[in-house]
C-alpha cells in the first residue's frame, strides 16, 4: 500500500484544520495527515516545512489558500515551492495539474442530491483522483452510495461532532473521515469498531 494512503487508512480520524493556530494540538495527537483549510502565499511554506519537521504529512485545500493562482502555474508553484504531501480541491483541472506535478490528489465534492452523486461519480472517472473526499458526512446513505459507485478511497468530511458520526461513516464504506472539532482528534482508534475489525482483523 501506498506510504501516503497508508498513513490515511490507518489513521482514520484527520485533523481537518481552519485555524493555524490549532497545529500544534494537532500535531500532538495520533494522526499521521492534517488537512489544511487555511494559509497564504506568506505563511503556507513555513507550516508545510514545520508539519513535516514534525514527521506528519499534511495536504492543502488549494481552493482555500490566498495569494496562490488556482491555474496550473499555481499548482507548480505549489508542487516545487511549498511542497506539501497533496492537495485537495472541488476543481477537476486542479486534481489534473496536481496530478501532473507528482501531487497525492483529493478530490473534495459536496453531495446533496441525488444527482450530485451522478455528477461526481462520471468527475472522480474523468479526472481519477488518488482519492476523494465526501461533504457532508453525516448522511451516511449518501456515503454508501458513493462507496457503490466509485472505486476510489472515500474520506468523508463536515458536521461530524460525535464518535458516533465517525463510526457511521466508516460502517457505510468511508475509509477516513477528516474532522475539524478537535475532541474528535482524541478518539483512540482501537476503540474504533469498524476500523478494528478492517485494519486489525479484530
Amino acid at each position: 500500500m501506498d506510504g501516503i494512503m497508508k498513513d490515511l487508512l490507518m489513521f482514520p480520524v484527520i485533523p481537518a484544520i481552519r485555524d493555524v493556530s490549532k497545529i500544534d494540538m494537532a500535531l500532538s495527537k495520533q494522526p499521521r495527515c492534517i488537512f489544511l483549510l487555511a494559509g497564504d502565499i506568506l505563511n503556507i511554506r513555513d507550516i508545510v516545512n514545520y508539519v513535516k519537521r514534525a514527521g506528519k504529512r499534511i495536504f492543502l485545500h488549494i481552493d482555500l489558500l490566498e495569494g496562490i493562482s488556482k491555474n496550473r502555474m499555481g499548482i507548480k508553484y505549489i508542487a516545487q515551492e511549498i511542497k506539501p504531501d497533496g492537495v485537495i480541491t472541488t476543481r477537476a483541472n486542479l486534481i489534473s495539474c496536481a496530478k501532473d506535478e507528482g501531487l497525492f490528489t483529493i478530490q473534495r465534492i459536496f453531495v446533496l442530491d441525488s444527482l450530485a452523486i451522478d455528477t461526481a461519480a462520471k468527475a472522480i472517472k474523468n479526472v481519477n483522483p488518488d482519492a476523494i473526499e465526501i461533504l457532508p458526512a453525516v448522511i451516511p446513505k449518501i456515503i454508501r452510495r458513493i462507496c457503490q459507485r466509485v472505486s476510489h478511497p472515500v474520506i468523508a468530511g463536515g458536521l461530524i461532532e460525535e464518535k458516533s458520526e465517525v463510526e457511521s461513516a466508516l460502517k457505510e464504506g468511508a475509509r477516513a473521515i477528516s474532522v475539524s472539532k478537535e475532541d474528535i482528534w482524541d478518539i483512540p482508534f482501537e476503540d474504533l469498531e469498524i476500523w478494528r475489525k478492517s485494519f486489525l482483523g479484530k
